[in-house]
């Protein structure tokens, strides 16, 4: 079983890293956001709108640290090339984050569907929009 693992898997696991490590991490970064938005949303009864912001707010600075560190393992601490890359993420989460607000808004306001429906759909949008940019804008120096 172990030489079939080494033989078999292993290289695979490999090969996919990258792509099995974003998948992991996006999956934690979009659990970080939902359950921000739903502590805010059912919790505090905060407007769904205010909360994709301020649950987008969280989960980019952890999506930063866990991008840089285990995705992308972008070794540099540099300050320079830290405000680059945590520049260049802000800035292309600010793009997902009109994506996921325009989804939101037409979807709950104007065809009236569940808001905690809508936002998990458009998250799988934002997580795969997010890895483009990610792996080709920001950490693209460590992209094989």
């Amino acid at each position: 079983m172990i030489s079939f693992f080494n033989t078999s898997i292993q290289p695979l696991l490999h090969k996919y890293r990258e792509i099995i490590s974003y998948v992991f991490w996006g999956a934690m970064t979009t659990a970080v956001n939902y359950v921000t938005y739903l502590m805010l949303t059912e919790g505090l009864q905060v407007y769904y709108l205010t909360s994709t912001v301020i649950a987008w707010a969280v989960s980019v600075l952890f999506a930063y640290f866990v991008n840089k560190l285990f995705v992308f393992q972008s070794k540099t601490w540099a300050w320079r090339v830290a405000l680059r890359e945590l520049w260049q993420m802000v800035a292309s989460r600010v793009f997902s984050l009109g994506l996921e607000m325009a989804i939101m808004w037409i979807f709950v306001d104007m065809l009236l569907c569940p808001h905690a429906v809508v936002k998990l759909m458009a998250n799988v949008l934002v997580v795969i929009v997010n890895y483009v940019l990610s792996k080709f804008i920001i950490f693209k120096q460590n992209a094989d």
